[in-house]
């Protein structure tokens, strides 16, 4: 890890940890928006992480985000981080300034005539943060080109509803919206839900690796006929399973954001020789895989106390099972890996994964 990726994840870590408070989390589950977070967190400038300095951000890139995105899921941080990142980045690759405050994505509106001159016409169903969001970012095909756009939220009819971890996830409707700014790009179509599916992994991968501490801490702090349960045999095996869910789901994380800086270096510089797309689907499927086994072995391992809504577990396990659905389930984006191994053959298959 670099010396700047080291004091980047100090950071994050020790506002995260000073500030995402179980008393927070439950006001904001109650509706209360967790103002002093938002507020330090861009004042630290940690939304705009990866965006080029003359938009306003640090100049640096996905290895940064990742950074900071897999810390929010550790602490199931209750902000759109994650919304508004990869909303500030897709609106830098246009060459526009993201506005102040929480943002959030429209996920593939994609149809044309969502559009009409500048006026915004779509109904959006489970928009991550729309009731706390101020503006959302859009991509459509337009002309022959990819163009990304802005629009106020407040223009919209918003329906609440939330996912399992309580997170807002609203319906919203743009009735002839007008339209902030739009402007086109070269990225490709369909980049909202690929980018989308890649930050979710990345806070994923955190909210596994809090799975992981919690577990393994706790089964050296129970004591059961005399002993710490850490140390009888089967619980070792578990969190040893544990451990590898969470190794393995980070590493593949990892790469996916490498391989994001390597198609990307900067938000108006797409790559198609670098197509990020097989390092998202592996990242987003093997994510899934261990969200399937990794919340059971730690709830198994706390024990009936790991249920209670005072213990601090369901945080991480109820946004681990409401995560892995969005911007594609992990068994559509293994869907798209098997499609990819046939088209490339027998001889093709090795070749290709070895290259990488």
């Amino acid at each position: 890890m670099s010396e700047t990726r080291a004091i980047l994840e100090d950071t994050v870590t020790r506002l995260f940890t000073e500030r995402v408070t179980h008393d927070l989390l439950t006001d904001a589950e109650s509706g209360t928006w967790p103002a002093a977070l938002w507020r330090a967190v861009e004042e630290n400038g940690l939304t705009r992480t990866h965006v080029p300095e003359s938009l306003g951000g640090a100049g640096g890139g996905w290895e940064e985000a990742f950074v900071i995105l897999r810390a929010a899921g550790r602490h199931a941080a209750p902000i759109p981080l994650a919304e508004t990142m990869l909303a500030s980045w897709l609106l830098a690759a246009a060459g526009i300034e993201a506005p102040a405050g929480p943002l959030t994505v429209l996920i593939d509106p994609a149809p044309e005539r969502a559009l009409s001159g500048d006026r915004l016409t779509l109904r959006a169903a489970r928009v991550p943060w729309g009731s706390a969001a101020g503006h959302a970012v859009f991509v459509v095909p337009r002309g022959g080109k990819t163009q990304v756009g802005l629009v106020a939220t407040d223009v919209a009819a918003k329906t609440r509803g939330e996912n399992l971890a309580r997170e807002p996830r609203d319906e919203m409707t743009f009735d002839r919206a007008p339209v902030v700014t739009l402007a086109a790009t070269n990225l490709p179509a369909g980049v909202v839900r690929l980018l989308g599916a890649m930050v979710r992994s990345a806070q994923m991968a955190g909210a596994l690796g809090y799975l992981l501490t919690q577990s393994v801490r706790y089964a050296g702090e129970r004591v059961q006929f005399g002993r710490p349960i850490g140390k009888f045999q089967a619980i070792q095996q578990e969190l040893a399973r544990l451990a590898g869910e969470a190794a393995a789901s980070q590493v593949a994380v990892e790469a996916a954001f490498a391989a994001m800086g390597r198609a990307a270096p900067e938000p108006g510089a797409w790559r198609d020789g670098d197509d990020p797309t097989f390092e998202i689907a592996v990242a987003k499927a093997r994510v899934g895989e261990a969200t399937e086994i990794a919340p059971g072995i730690a709830h198994q391992v706390h024990g009936a106390i790991g249920f209670t809504y005072e213990h601090a577990l369901h945080f991480a396990t109820r946004r681990l099972w409401s995560w892995r659905a969005e911007f594609g389930a992990g068994n559509e984006w293994a869907r798209l890996l098997g499609r990819r191994a046939i088209a490339l053959g027998a001889d093709g298959l090795w070749p290709d994964l070895t290259s990488r």
